[in-house]
């Protein structure tokens, strides 16, 4: 039996994770053909050599093709992984520069940058998706392009293309109980919810048993990593998400953010170019120590724990952005949310979440009624939409900040926006 997965994005950094899980899944998920796309014919062929020797290194073989036709890597196959950046990380550096200059943190998720991403990223994600729906109808698509709550609320709006909405983040409670207490991975259990980047992990549980207060004030201290301030979480008695810190901390998130000399998005550009020239050398066959800087790594443990439990019809509870479908009382229906699904052949499956912390309801209603005006704008091209959009968002809210904001930023995206600019 032969089973292809193609890549689209392939020249991304994060690729040869993806290598390494399926090799260490070999027994299980027995991929024969991987299928690198990228428009970027020279990073392509670099991602494509280095993961030939990384592959071989490994000791295991797949074969690898390397094309600039998305169809064609596309068709036949049974997964197809998405990892696109539109407008590459030059388009991130004005993301995150441009909301400073009104006081708003500029970031490539959340608020007016996460928004102008989600602009740019949904219409090409839509395209892949009715292509995997004309020309490959039963493959899933497993996104780990960002925003992937946005991502996975545009295809399952406009497409019928099974779709898993993927972020590392859903482990942060769990890493964070984990370290704090010492125990392991087998004996934490915890309710989920919220949005990509905007999560919390409720109800946690050790062994079945509740944290005590004993346990919250060291698991406090873990759990802000630099972001979330510890005495905040010991009173709101959950585990946030680290990128929450835009929200509790705004302030001195701006004001971090302006005192640096370069974005994030700016020493991502040098660490590529240092990992590039790493991957390029002949003589390179393992991943190489520059890669670690990058961050955000993480997404192929999850990516293929879907493939395995999908490929071997295997129940499997995961972490996913998909729609409500009753999971979590008072959100929307269709609304795509963070949430545990049970995933086998059939589908994905949300589970039904106990009563959602009080602490949890506002933000999460706001930030989704901003997500779903966010969608509308980037297939209908609308700024009415799109100011809907950013004076829904709590970060934003004001509407004569609004104004000059989105009509700089839309102008700065200009190349990589035809919907609003006809």
């Amino acid at each position: 039996m032969t089973m292809k997965i193609a890549i689209i994005g392939a020249g991304s950094s994060y690729t040869p994770e993806i290598i390494e899980e399926l090799v260490k899944l070999k027994e299980r998920l027995p991929v024969t053909r991987l299928s690198f796309m990228d428009p970027d014919e020279k990073r392509l062929e670099i991602m494509a050599g280095f993961c030939r020797r990384f592959m071989e290194h490994l000791g295991h073989k797949i074969e690898i093709e390397a094309t600039t036709d998305r169809r064609r890597a596309i068709e036949g196959s049974r997964f197809v992984l998405t990892q696109i950046r539109v407008g590459g990380n030059a388009q991130r550096v004005l993301d995150e520069k441009i909301p400073l200059k009104y006081g708003v943190i500029g970031q490539e998720t959340t608020g007016p940058g996460g928004m102008l991403k989600a602009l740019r990223t949904i219409p090409a994600i839509l395209e892949i998706a009715r292509e995997v729906e004309a020309i490959a109808p039963e493959a899933w698509i497993i996104n780990y392009t960002n925003p992937t709550g946005l991502v996975a609320e545009a295809v399952n709006k406009y497409t019928k293309v099974t779709i898993t909405g993927l972020c590392a983040g859903a482990y942060f409670p769990r890493n964070a109980v984990m370290h704090a207490l010492g125990v392991p991975e087998s004996s934490i259990y915890y309710d989920y919810f919220g949005l990509n980047h905007l999560n919390y992990g409720y109800n946690i549980r050790v062994d079945g048993q509740l944290l005590n207060d004993e346990e919250w004030e060291k698991i406090a201290h873990v759990a802000t990593w630099g972001s979330v301030n510890a005495e905040l979480i010991r009173l709101m008695r959950v585990i946030p998400s680290p990128y929450l810190q835009y929200f509790f901390h705004h302030a001195r998130c701006v004001s971090q953010a302006r005192a640096k000399e370069l974005t994030r998005g700016e020493t991502v550009q040098k660490i590529e170019e240092e990992v590039f020239r790493a991957y390029a050398d002949p003589a390179q066959h393992t991943k190489p120590e520059a890669l670690s800087k990058r961050g955000g790594g993480g997404y192929s443990e999850i990516a293929l724990s879907v493939m395995e439990a999908v490929y071997n019809n295997q129940d499997r509870i995961i972490i996913i952005n998909t729609p409500n479908r009753g999971a979590v009382t008072g959100m929307p229906e269709e609304a795509v949310l963070e949430i545990p699904c049970l995933v086998n052949a059939s589908g994905i499956f949300p589970l039904r979440q106990p009563v959602v912390p009080r602490v949890m309801w506002g933000l999460i209603s706001s930030v989704k009624t901003y997500e779903q005006y966010t969608v509308e704008a980037a297939v209908t091209g609308s700024r009415a939409t799109a100011l809907l959009a950013l004076m829904s968002h709590p970060l934003v809210g004001e509407y004569e900040l609004a104004v000059p904001l989105l009509d700089e930023m839309l102008t700065a995206n200009k190349a990589f926006l035809p919907q609003f600019f006809g």
